[in-house]
C-alpha cells in the first residue's frame, strides 16, 4: 500500500466516523455567544473533535481578519498539520505538510496581545515576519516567546477543548481535520435576526 492510498484510507475511515458537521445552522449556545456582537467577526470550525468558534479580532489584525473572512471556505478539509500538546495545534495548509499556503502573503500586524491559550495567530515564516499566508495556529498553552513576533488575528470563544483533543504529531499519522469553516455571518438564518 502506498503512503497515498495509506492516507486516503485513513481519511475515509476519519470521515465515516464523524458526524455531519453542524454549521449549516447556529446552535443556541452560539448564537448567545454572538448577541450583540458582529457575526461577521465570527469563524466556525467545525473539526473531527468538535465545533469550535473564533471571535476575530479587526482591532488587532485588521488586514488578516479580512484575509480570513476570505478564506473561509478554503480551510474545508485541511488537516491540523502540527500539534504539541500544551503548545500549538497548526492548520491551514491544504497539503497538509505546513509548508503550502493559498498563495497571497501579508504583512505582519505585530500586537501586544500575549499568546497564551485560546488565541488564534498566523503562523509565518520563521526568517521573515511578512510571510503570513493562510496558515494560522491555535495555541494550547502560554508562549511568551511568541509575543510580538507573530499576529494576533482571533481568540477562541467556545470548544478549545477540541482543539486540545486533536493527534498529536508533525504530521500527526492521522490528523483531525477542519470539515468545515463558515463565517457566523453566513449561518445565521436571515428571518431569526433582531
Amino acid at each position: 500500500v502506498s503512503a497515498e492510498e495509506a492516507e486516503a484510507e485513513a481519511e475515509s475511515e476519519t470521515v465515516a466516523t464523524k458526524p455531519e458537521p453542524a454549521t449549516e445552522a447556529l446552535s443556541d449556545l452560539i448564537k448567545a455567544a454572538l448577541k450583540g456582537r458582529d457575526p461577521d467577526n465570527f469563524l466556525i470550525l467545525d473539526t473531527t473533535k468538535g465545533q469550535v468558534v473564533i471571535e476575530m479580532r479587526p482591532d488587532l489584525a485588521p488586514r488578516h481578519v479580512a484575509r480570513i473572512r476570505e478564506l473561509a471556505r478554503f480551510y474545508d478539509r485541511v488537516s491540523f498539520h502540527h500539534v504539541r500538546e500544551g503548545f500549538v495545534a497548526e492548520t491551514g495548509d491544504p497539503t497538509g505538510k505546513g509548508t503550502g499556503g493559498s498563495g497571497q502573503t501579508l504583512k505582519a500586524e505585530i500586537s501586544k496581545q500575549p499568546f497564551e491559550a485560546g488565541v488564534v495567530g498566523m503562523k509565518r515564516d520563521r526568517k521573515s515576519i511578512d510571510t503570513g499566508d493562510s496558515q494560522f495556529f491555535i495555541m494550547l498553552g502560554r508562549a511568551a516567546h511568541l509575543d510580538g513576533k507573530y499576529t494576533v488575528w482571533g481568540q477562541v470563544k467556545l470548544g478549545l477543548e477540541h482543539i486540545k483533543k486533536l493527534v498529536p504529531g508533525a504530521p500527526p499519522p492521522r490528523p483531525d481535520r477542519i470539515l468545515t469553516a463558515r463565517l457566523a455571518a453566513d449561518l445565521i438564518d436571515k428571518t431569526e435576526e433582531n
